[in-house]
């Protein structure tokens, strides 16, 4: 009996000790909201507003970002938004000089007045196509005497020609164009070389005077 009323003592003990700890860990986070509240109260009128003017500022920055990233594209669109166009209809130019070219070198053509009419239309249209190409800022890339440039140039032969400096253009092959600030496609072209008798003689003479 007497360890039945032990074992009940000390079962009333646990539990009130058990009780006694959630109570204190409840009171301790009931202090923890207690100090967040405040601290969310300690804002003054004058610390919202700042941070209500900090939060507007934030949004019309990234307002304003988006706003110039459209501007952006929307400017690019309409100035080369026909880029893809305007490369295709190249090859139109191409064929016009391709079939002149053809025309005039027939034997039995040369000195006809067809020939003369059929050129007369040939240079009509091209010119209509090189107009065109103008009033959309389309132009094409001066080559000729020029020193190669590989930005707008690109060489496809070297010509031995010794009346002009290396690397100078002396024939294109294929006219190159620009639109506004954009290369459309690059001229290609023959730059001029010293011959090989004329380097020969170079690479002798350099020989000589290091031998001497």
């Amino acid at each position: 009996m007497e360890k039945e009323q032990k074992e009940n003592i000390q079962e009333e003990d646990l539990t009130t000790k058990e009780n006694s700890q959630s109570n204190q860990s409840q009171d301790q986070t009931d202090n923890h909201n207690n100090k967040e509240d405040e601290n969310k109260k300690e804002l003054t009128p004058e610390d919202k507003i700042l941070e209500l003017e900090d939060k507007l500022a934030r949004t019309f920055a990234e307002m304003e970002n988006q706003r110039r990233r459209f501007e952006r594209e929307k400017e690019d669109a309409f100035e080369y938004g026909g880029f893809s166009f305007a490369k295709e209809a190249l090859s139109l130019i191409d064929n016009f000089e391709r079939s002149k070219s053809i025309l005039e070198s027939d034997e039995k053509l040369k000195g006809t007045d067809a020939l003369g009419k059929t050129l007369e239309h040939f240079e009509i249209i091209h010119k209509d196509l090189i107009s065109i190409f103008k009033k959309n800022d389309i132009k094409q890339i001066d080559s000729l005497n020029k020193k190669l440039d590989p930005n707008f140039h690109q060489a496809m032969m070297e010509i031995e020609d010794d009346t002009k400096e290396p690397g100078t253009i002396i024939q294109e092959i294929q006219k190159g164009f620009t639109i506004k600030d954009r290369l459309l496609r690059p001229s290609l072209v023959g730059v001029a070389k010293k011959t090989n008798e004329k380097a020969t003689k170079t690479e002798e003479t350099k020989h000589n005077s290091e031998t001497k």
